[in-house]
């Protein structure tokens, strides 16, 4: 009885219906040659990236429900990108072990996946072991145990996943090592669609006793960066599963106990990723409109606490203040008093900074002048 994909005759053949993905494959391909255009222009390109890593390794961990220490992570990313800090965090080995995964990923595409390297990041990301994982087996693949995803009661599980026997995991591991290496200069095989097979074919196997998430999602990106070197670094895929996550353990359970017919979990993975992209889109329409704001008002003299407010509303008005700010509100980011955030207000509305709404007294809202 067939219960799980891997089970199948014809495993890992994966079929999908390329018409019903061609759509947003293109979205996506246009996207990536947009950012990649746009990002190179920017003078804050190594702050933007190092935010970018930073969310993805915190999100790809927190889609396990692990906390990072984020200071020491982007301490540790930091220094291998060789960009200062004005305070610098301590770093410990778990922030140093990520952080080495990531390098080797964005250094070292085109050196050939094997499986001393998965093995070594395995290490990487269990450089010291606790009270909770004394016992895993790291640098190593999972042992006879039957190793399933389960949830509920100990005394009655639900059984959402179960893995390829022990017993003839290093074949499929070789064999799925020697598909990746080959499928690299495939021309016949979209790039985006070669990351979601990757992501799906590993996760599948689960060759560790524990970290098979983080590695399949490592995985993915060294998939996606041998696609493009310089996007990758501007985008995070893994906090876009994270913000989808009950859906991303949905569409896998259910893709798991499905045929090799994958259509389903290709169209997820193009719109997760898609999004990841429109994410940075939004960023670098919001850097320009920044840019093209300042270079307007360069001439103005502005006190420090009407350019601190002016760029919060710049940076992130829509969302922190959707309905404008009131007099109460810059009072209250700019630490002046309220009859100097009155003046300030008035300032800057005959500079034409801001532009004032319908209202008046405490309702009168004021939003940064649009051209």
């Amino acid at each position: 009885m067939i219960q799980w994909i891997w089970q199948y005759p014809n495993w890992p053949n994966f079929t999908w219906h390329q018409v019903d993905i061609a759509p947003e494959l293109v979205k996506a391909h246009r996207l990536v040659g947009y950012i990649n255009g746009r990002y190179q222009e920017s003078p804050d390109l190594g702050q933007h990236v190092l935010d970018a890593l930073l969310i993805n390794l915190l999100s790809s961990s927190a889609i396990e429900n692990e906390r990072l220490n984020a200071q020491s992570v982007r301490s540790s990313l930091a220094r291998r990108l060789g960009i200062s800090e004005d305070q610098p965090y301590p770093h410990n080995e778990r922030s140093e072990g990520l952080a080495d995964i990531m390098m080797d990923v964005l250094t070292e595409p085109k050196r050939e996946l094997s499986l001393e390297r998965l093995l070594q990041w395995h290490s990487w990301l269990f450089p010291t072991l606790g009270i909770f994982n004394a016992d895993l087996k790291v640098g190593s693949l999972r042992g006879d145990e039957i190793m399933q995803v389960v949830s509920g009661r100990l005394d009655t599980p639900t059984v959402h996943y179960e893995a390829p026997p022990r017993l003839g995991l290093e074949q499929r591991l070789n064999e799925f090592i020697s598909w990746f290496n080959q499928s690299h200069t495939d021309t016949s095989l979209d790039p985006i669609i070669r990351a979601g097979m990757v992501h799906l074919w590993f996760v599948t196997l689960h060759p560790f006793e524990d970290g098979n998430g983080r590695l399949t999602r490592t995985l993915t990106d060294l998939a996606l960066t041998q696609m493009d070197a310089q996007s990758i670094r501007l985008y995070a895929m893994s906090a876009t599963i994270l913000e989808h996550r009950a859906d991303y353990y949905r569409i896998l359970e259910q893709t798991q106990k499905s045929g090799l017919d994958i259509t389903p979990w290709l169209i997820w993975f193009v719109e997760r990723f898609i999004e990841a992209l429109e994410q940075v889109q939004n960023k670098i329409a919001l850097t320009q409109h920044r840019a093209l704001f300042w270079q307007k008002h360069a001439m103005h003299s502005l006190r420090p606490e009407q350019i601190k407010v002016l760029n919060r509303l710049l940076e992130g008005g829509q969302d922190d203040f959707p309905e404008g700010i009131s007099a109460s509100q810059y009072q209250k980011v700019s630490k002046v008093s309220k009859a100097t955030a009155t003046r300030h207000l008035a300032e800057l509305l005959d500079n034409g900074c801001l532009t004032k709404a319908d209202g008046s007294g405490r309702n009168t809202r004021y939003f940064i002048k649009s051209e």
